[in-house]
């Protein structure tokens, strides 16, 4: 396990993007801060660049940069639902890098229960990139088997593991008005 997790952490400190499993499906990572890594995932998916994509971390300190200017009760609901299978669209104030926000002006976050990408965060210092690993369009990957068939000559590593158990991806809310978007 730890040999497998600091090469994963190496890839994505390189650059790389790898696969790892989520709550739910397989997911695909990056370093967040690399613009061509964020590039290489979206090319992979074929997915637009103005959807943007979601960032998961393995505690609230690791995004507290992009939580501490929410009021109080916004900041509560984040308590109350991370971690977990829950992700909230937050407003960026800017410190978030066009290639993850799609030009947004928020940005999707998770606080992951997964014990793998727990692990992963913390590892890498901070928060990943995280999205599903399908082409846009296509169903979530829940068989390694198919996610290696799929990407395996693209990716440049993977954590190995196994799913969290979740039926469906994480339920993503707007922090603003609490609203359910998928």
């Amino acid at each position: 396990m730890r040999a497998n997790l600091l090469k994963a952490t190496q890839k994505l400190k390189r650059g790389g993007v790898i696969a790892y499993p989520t709550e739910a499906v397989w997911g695909i990572g990056c370093d967040p801060w690399n613009q061509q890594a964020v590039q290489k995932v979206l090319d992979l998916k074929r997915r637009e660049a103005a959807k943007g994509v979601i960032l998961v971390a393995a505690h609230i300190d690791q995004v507290r940069f992009l939580t501490d200017h929410l009021s109080p009760s916004q900041q509560a609901r984040l308590e109350q639902t991370w971690p977990g299978p829950n992700t909230w669209v937050i407003p960026h104030l800017g410190k978030i890098p066009h290639w993850i926000s799609g030009g947004r002006p928020s940005v999707a976050v998770r606080v992951t229960d997964h014990p793998k990408v727990v692990a992963l965060c913390a590892a890498f210092g901070g928060p990943i990139v995280s999205t599903s690993a399908n082409l846009a369009g296509h169903p979530s990957i829940k068989n390694p088997f198919v996610l290696l068939k799929q990407f395996r000559k693209q990716l440049d590593g993977w954590l190995m593991g196994e799913l969290g158990g979740r039926e469906k991806p994480s339920t993503i809310r707007d922090i603003k008005t609490g609203a359910r978007l998928r």
